[in-house]
């Protein structure tokens, strides 16, 4: 199949004969949001990772829709749309209380003729000016990430050689990657995410512009960095992807310089495990994994440190990376909580405090990550099942169920006599 350029205007297009997406796995509001622009003249396709997904047999995360419609053309169009973004202006057709599909207008690079006087508003600007699906195609990421299924004639368009790449289980960027990447340096964390959930290779511009462009990460923006770490977690690709960091120089300038550990990224790939078993990730467990290595060198359960010493090393093991970041003091406390938590039980049982412990609402997770660094570290699996029995006698309800029903019970006097209210019942005497 050749493989189309920017220089050589015609896609290549794959007639609904050719490829597998049916509309039937396509979002019923997303088909209505593409049939409407469609029938009012404006050329609507599907875009993105879900045309990506459908033709690898995946089921898509979302739908986005691109179209030639200007965002105020869209919003005309759909009583329920909203204009959403400043930078990147962008339409939101609302359908029930959280249900939105996305539209995007094509756009295309900016020419210097198209930027203001004032350079601080260049960015804004560049963002924002409107082109054709091809000029769109090339402004994407990466080729298997810039095929669109045209709903008009259901056929697969393809501007940049996604087709071949998805064929050859290969991620490529569109254009040179030295200048992707400095363009966008979050994209270097995406080639690895795209390449662990998709089990694809990296094409070697790709790899070796990685480790050109490596420092380049530090600035990006770091709630940026902070979304896309825990988008790892929830795709359960966090283990491999930082793993893969690490071997092309990147996780010191991603995680300021944090230096992983084997044992870190075990731990990390027995985490997502777990999420992939049913059990939903969050912030604090995640931020728990990545540093408990780090956490275990300076309070390992077997030394003599006080509980009160072990809250102050947990907090700051994670104190660099949460001030970075700017974690909230909530999720700062429950993954301080889980590492307090694990030390504890890592040490055993016996301990004064133990029953209050016990009930506290962090332990079960904190129990969750010891069962898993047991699995990694080869630890004795014993000690994990001295805790459970403990564990589910002092969170179960019946003590709690038997304090209320005394306190509902109605008290009486000595001698099983009630006590009479004033001027009620018999007259007296």
């Amino acid at each position: 199949m050749p493989r189309s350029t920017e220089n050589n205007a015609q896609p290549v297009v794959l007639p609904r004969s050719e490829h597998s997406i049916s509309r039937k796995q396509i979002d019923p509001d997303t088909l209505k949001v593409l049939y409407r622009l469609s029938r009012k003249g404006f050329k609507a396709y599907l875009v993105g990772g879900g045309v990506r997904d459908l033709l690898l047999g995946r089921s898509p995360k979302d739908f986005d829709v691109g179209t030639d419609a200007t965002p105020n053309q869209v919003k005309k169009l759909f009583r329920n749309c909203f204009l959403v973004g400043r930078r990147f202006r962008l339409a939101h057709v609302r359908f029930g209380a959280d249900q939105v599909v996305e539209v995007a207008t094509f756009r295309r690079q900016a020419r210097p003729e198209d930027l203001p006087d004032d350079p601080a508003e260049h960015f804004m600007f560049a963002e924002n000016i409107f082109g054709s699906p091809r000029e769109d195609a090339f402004r994407r990421d990466f080729t298997i990430n810039a095929l669109f299924y045209d709903i008009e004639s259901f056929a697969i368009v393809d501007y940049v050689g996604g087709l071949e790449d998805l064929n050859q289980r290969r991620l490529r960027a569109i254009g040179d990657p030295l200048v992707r990447f400095t363009e966008d340096p979050v994209r270097m964390l995406r080639a690895l995410e795209f390449s662990a959930r998709l089990d694809f290779s990296l094409d070697e511009s790709v790899r070796e512009a990685i480790y050109v462009r490596a420092p380049l990460i530090a600035e990006a923006a770091p709630a940026r960095i902070r979304e896309e770490l825990m988008e790892l977690f929830r795709h359960r690709v966090a283990g491999r992807v930082l793993r893969d960091a690490q071997a092309m120089g990147l996780l010191p300038h991603l995680l300021a310089g944090f230096e992983g550990e084997t044992e870190t990224f075990d731990l990390l790939e027995k985490v997502d495990a777990r999420t992939a078993a049913g059990v939903a990730i969050e912030e604090p467990f995640a931020l728990a994994a990545i540093y408990l290595t780090r956490f275990l060198r300076v309070c390992p359960p077997g030394a003599d440190l006080t509980v009160t010493e072990a809250v102050r090393l947990a907090g700051l093991t994670l104190a660099p990376h949460c001030g970075y970041f700017h974690v909230a003091h909530g999720i700062r406390h429950q993954a301080r909580e889980l590492l307090i938590g694990f030390f504890r039980l890592a040490r055993g049982r016996g301990f004064r405090g133990e029953r209050r412990f016990l009930q506290h609402p962090m332990t079960p997770q904190a129990l969750d990550l010891l069962c898993l660094w047991q699995q990694i570290s080869g630890g004795d699996p014993a000690l994990v099942e001295q805790w459970r029995p403990a564990l589910a006698e002092a969170t179960s309800p019946q003590p709690q169920e038997k304090q209320a029903a005394a306190r509902r019970r109605p008290r009486r006097r000595r001698g099983g006599r009630s006590r009479r209210r004033p001027g009620g019942g018999e007259s007296a005497s």
